[in-house]
């Protein structure tokens, strides 16, 4: 099995807190979107490289979070994450949100990218690099 990418790690704050005295649900997007940012450049694709070598962007279609377990004030989390499905012209990451202490899973975050000519404003087809690089990191779960 491909290992999971550690992707970042964050602390939970007071004023993540919602009225329950837990962090919100609005606070786990920018975590999330962080992480998939950095998911590229840990799939040795950084952004900037997508766009100087093969004029193309990944950009976000779709993403789904499910929510597991509360997380409180100064709780430390770590994100980790692997590719779930490889298409023609999209990818599939499935994220992680773990309990750095205890392991816990406390949610996670499904996220499609398509790869986007910026040129044409259009959906692009992936390069087969590209796919070659994405498939070693492929788990399906």
């Amino acid at each position: 099995m491909t290992e999971r990418l550690e992707l970042v790690r964050g602390v939970v704050h007071p004023w993540h807190h919602d009225h329950f005295g837990h962090m919100n649900v609005r606070h786990y997007a920018p975590f999330f979107d962080d992480a998939s940012y950095h998911m590229w450049t840990r799939l040795g694709l950084a952004y900037r490289d997508l766009l100087a070598q093969y004029g193309l962007h990944a950009v976000s279609a779709e993403a789904r979070t499910r929510f597991v377990q509360e997380l409180q004030a100064g709780d430390l989390i770590m994100i980790d994450g692997v590719v779930s499905r490889i298409g023609t012209k999209s990818c599939a990451f499935h994220l992680r949100m773990i309990h750095a202490d205890t392991g816990a899973l406390h949610a996670t975050y499904d996220l499609v990218e398509v790869f986007f000519d910026p040129k044409t404003r259009r959906s692009a087809t992936m390069p087969d690099t590209v796919r070659d690089r994405l498939q070693r990191y492929l788990v399906a779960e």
